[in-house]
């Protein structure tokens, strides 16, 4: 027996509740790797697993938790043996398959990849899917070819845009934060920002086609009306990597201005169903290019009995950096 935060749903109320329970082996789903967790984190869609109405979940009873890093344990593919240390993200685990959550986990081969030397498994999560999302925007940037102006980072108190502003700033570039959070200023540039905006100097619509180019590249959390008028800022030739959309699904523009009129490239950053190449190199950059000295500063524990207070406050914005569930604990 093990502990797990499983999710479980009245059928007359439709209402859901999370606690912390013992599960067994031949409770886990199926998959050629059994993991032995360490750590998980929390993202936004645990806080919408967790919560009230099961958001992403579609079977009962459910184990949140979008990724995790652990010990192989059991493996039926010759990738990986018994001690192997791994982690995995993405690949809707935690939503559709039971995630990590629990003290162990079973999974499908596929969906994992090796932990890269340089990182343990508490600092994979401090990094967790948010910070691979970061690189992957980060890396999606530097093949179009970042100009020279500095670079905008939307959302940039949250964990992706933390992790995006630490990664740009290590590699020398000059990062602006957008953030909400006035009080937020002092940890961003502790990250390596090197100014803070408000996230009102960019919600305002405006009916100019263009503005002044003003960024070489934008890793953008937000998107919505945010995204519009940053999209009228950037360089000639520039791209925006573009991974959420808390802001609202649609933006305001026209589709000669930006993109024609200055060339600039609007790139979807997807961490879910990320080929294994891209997901080894960009563990790899990370394990390189992100300082691990900042990203503790980024880093909150929990437990998972934690956790369904967490999963409301992500949900409300109230979460800082990154939190890593130390799931022994």
């Amino acid at each position: 027996m093990f502990k797990a935060l499983v999710v479980n749903k009245d059928e007359e109320s439709g209402k859901t509740s999370a606690s912390v329970e013992e599960i067994d082996l031949a409770q886990l789903p199926q998959g050629e790797v059994t993991v032995a967790v360490e750590y998980s984190t929390v993202n936004y869609k645990d806080g919408l697993c967790i919560g009230p109405g099961g958001g992403l979940v579609r079977n009962y009873p459910h184990v949140p938790g979008i990724d995790f890093s652990g010990t192989v344990e059991e493996s039926s593919d010759d990738r990986y043996k018994p001690g192997d240390k791994v982690v995995l993200t993405g690949w809707r685990v935690g939503e559709a398959h039971w995630g990590g959550y629990a003290q162990k986990a079973r999974v499908r081969a596929d969906w994992l990849v090796p932990l890269p030397e340089g990182l343990d498994a508490r600092q994979a999560m401090a990094v967790g899917t948010a910070g691979l999302t970061a690189m992957l925007a980060v890396q999606a940037l530097e093949d179009q070819g970042l100009k020279s102006g500095p670079v905008l980072v939307t959302g940039a108190a949250g964990g992706v845009g933390s992790v995006a502003t630490a990664i740009l700033a290590n590699l020398g570039h000059k990062v602006a934060a957008v953030t909400g959070r006035a009080e937020q200023a002092d940890y961003l540039r502790d990250l390596g920002a090197s100014d803070i905006l408000g996230r009102e100097e960019f919600e305002e619509v405006t009916r100019k086609p263009l503005e002044g180019e003003r960024w070489g590249g934008c890793v953008d959390a937000v998107a919505g009306a945010m995204l519009g008028r940053v999209l009228k800022q950037m360089e000639y030739g520039s791209s925006v990597a573009a991974i959420g959309l808390a802001g609202g699904a649609a933006i305001e523009g026209a589709l000669i201005t930006p993109f024609i009129l200055r060339g600039v490239n609007l790139l979807g950053i997807d961490s879910v169903m990320q080929p294994y190449d891209n997901r080894v190199r960009a563990w790899e950059r990370i394990a390189r290019d992100l300082p691990m000295d900042k990203l503790e500063a980024m880093v909150q524990p929990a437990t998972l009995s934690d956790l369904p207070g967490l999963g409301r406050d992500i949900l409300k914005g109230q979460v800082k950096g990154r939190v890593v569930v130390d799931v022994n604990a």
